[in-house]
């Protein structure tokens, strides 16, 4: 079995979406969301710089177009039996299978991306990622801070959140500490402005029962309901990331998992938690047709 993974905010980079709109017919869809959304995604994703992509409000809607017109191209979303994304990359999969149209989960992650921005402002705080030491260690020095382990995101990887001085202190006995570039507390309490505005606008979206399992960053489940899809990614605002967890129901359900763009964050981390799952990312055009490969080999591999 094989499953499309989708990556989250700081996934993106300057110019990354020019190559995907050579297509005329993604350049045109491109249009349509930007319009839709009051947001220029054709400058941001060709023009804009590493500064001007890095704003939440911004590289939340760019990183799940990229997504949106990346997977298609493969057009083998029916050949996927799982869907998991990381943080706002659960946008991303929520509409890949087919729970929210494209456009709702482009004006969803619209809306997310100012009410985080928003919530973020209110108060001083910030992000570190915590790489190596021993779990646990790691774990109790963030708690003994005040701090919360907002992604959860294994393979030696934890990333911290919380106020600005408490982040400074942090230092667990044989892990190293990098401050991350973003705004705010992500995925903690900081973030619980953001939650109600975001629960009305889902209340009014058409929303559907997914075509294949969604896998949940709350605790890794596989979710069936529509609704609790979406239910789930608004709560998970203001609550941790497991994506630890995610990697788990991966390692226990599939063969291999394609990450759709932009790729290699949640591949390189697959490939050190659960090397039992291969991988493949699709970084460029030029991969859709190993990518392919890829997808048709694993699907003889369930039926031999």
């Amino acid at each position: 079995m094989l499953a499309l993974i989708a990556p989250g905010q700081g996934a993106q980079t300057p110019g990354m979406l020019a190559p995907w709109i050579e297509d005329p017919a993604n350049k045109a869809l491109l249009t349509k969301w930007s319009e839709a959304i009051d947001l220029d995604l054709l400058h941001l994703g060709t023009l804009a710089d590493a500064e001007e992509i890095k704003d939440t409000a911004n590289a939340q809607p760019l990183i799940v177009a990229a997504g949106l017109l990346g997977a298609p191209a493969l057009a083998a979303t029916d050949k996927y039996s799982f869907v998991a994304g990381h943080s706002v990359g659960e946008i991303t999969a929520a509409a890949l299978a087919g729970v929210i149209s494209e456009l709702d989960a482009m004006q969803l992650v619209r809306a997310r991306g100012i009410e985080m921005a928003k919530a973020a402002a209110v108060t001083p705080a910030g992000m570190a990622a915590v790489l190596g030491g021993e779990r646990e260690i790691v774990l109790r020095a963030i708690a003994d801070l005040g701090l919360v382990a907002a992604n959860d995101n294994g393979a030696g990887q934890i990333v911290a959140a919380g106020d600005l001085d408490a982040l400074a202190q942090l230092a667990p006995e044989g892990a190293r500490v990098r401050a991350l570039a973003v705004a705010g507390a992500f995925h903690t309490s900081f973030m619980q402005s953001a939650v109600e505005p975001l629960r009305a606008l889902a209340a009014t979206l058409e929303v559907s029962d997914p075509k294949c399992g969604v896998i949940s960053n709350k605790d890794g489940a596989v979710v069936r309901n529509g609704r609790e899809v979406l239910d789930r990614i608004v709560a998970q605002i203001s609550n941790p990331v497991r994506w630890d967890l995610c990697m788990n129901t991966l390692s226990e359900n599939v063969s291999g998992a394609v990450e759709v763009p932009p790729a290699g964050t949640l591949v390189g981390l697959l490939k050190r938690a659960v090397p039992i799952v291969e991988t493949f990312a699709i970084k460029s055009v030029a991969d859709l047709s190993l990518a392919g490969e890829f997808v048709v080999r694993h699907n003889q591999e369930v039926k031999s």
